[in-house]
């Protein structure tokens, strides 16, 4: 009896690490699901599962003529496949919205319409835009060089151009989410300029 004790001790401790060894790799397992290394279709698949949404932005602005940086902020909307808006509230409402080839700008009381036919540099940036939205990698793929790093929990596209008409003004974007939001855009244009749009995590559009 004497000899008993001890070794039902052992097995019970057995028992425990294997328990907690099982439990420590579901965990490892569970959690690493967010750190593996992303690819291309990752991105895209996760942003495919966000049909509509609405999000607050600031954009912070660098003009190599200017002192100082301009700032903005606004809402931004998007609906899927092709329906995507800026709106401006500071520092003056103004505010962009593209519905399919037409875009639509306001600003100070006035309208102007425009087919995006019309700027194909336009039209590649915001074709580039609508293909990430809706996690459409042709779209993007059609006009630039996607590079992808990072994981789920923190993803990043470095896009460089492939059109020598947009090249010639936009030297690269980089885009940066989490999961299915998209959290940052950032602007490399050839003559200096820069930008750098913040976006907050988005909610449904309001019905």
């Amino acid at each position: 009896m004497k000899t008993q004790a001890p070794e039902r001790t052992r097995g019970t401790l057995r028992r425990w690490r294997t328990l907690l060894t099982a439990l420590t790799a579901l965990a490892l397992l569970t959690g690493a699901s967010a750190a593996w290394a992303i690819d291309l279709p990752g991105v895209m698949a996760l942003l495919a599962q966000r049909k509509s949404g609405q999000a607050h932005f600031t954009e912070e602005r660098h003009v190599s003529t200017l002192d100082s940086p301009l700032h903005s902020s606004g809402t931004l909307t998007f609906s899927a496949p092709d329906q995507f808006a800026r709106h401006t509230l500071e520092p003056r409402p103004e505010s962009a919205e593209v519905q399919g080839n037409a875009l639509l700008l306001k600003r100070g009381g006035r309208t102007r319409r425009m087919a995006l036919d019309a700027v194909p540099e336009l039209s590649a940036l915001l074709g580039a835009l609508r293909g990430t939205l809706n996690g459409d990698a042709a779209a993007l793929q059609k006009h630039f060089r996607v590079e992808v790093s990072g994981s789920a929990a923190k993803w990043v596209m470095h896009l460089t151009p492939l059109d020598s008409r947009l090249a010639a003004q936009v030297r690269a974007m980089e885009v940066v989410g989490q999961q299915s939001d998209l959290r940052s855009i950032e602007l490399d244009l050839t003559g200096g300029d820069s930008s750098l749009m913040l976006i907050d995590p988005p909610t449904a559009l309001p019905r």
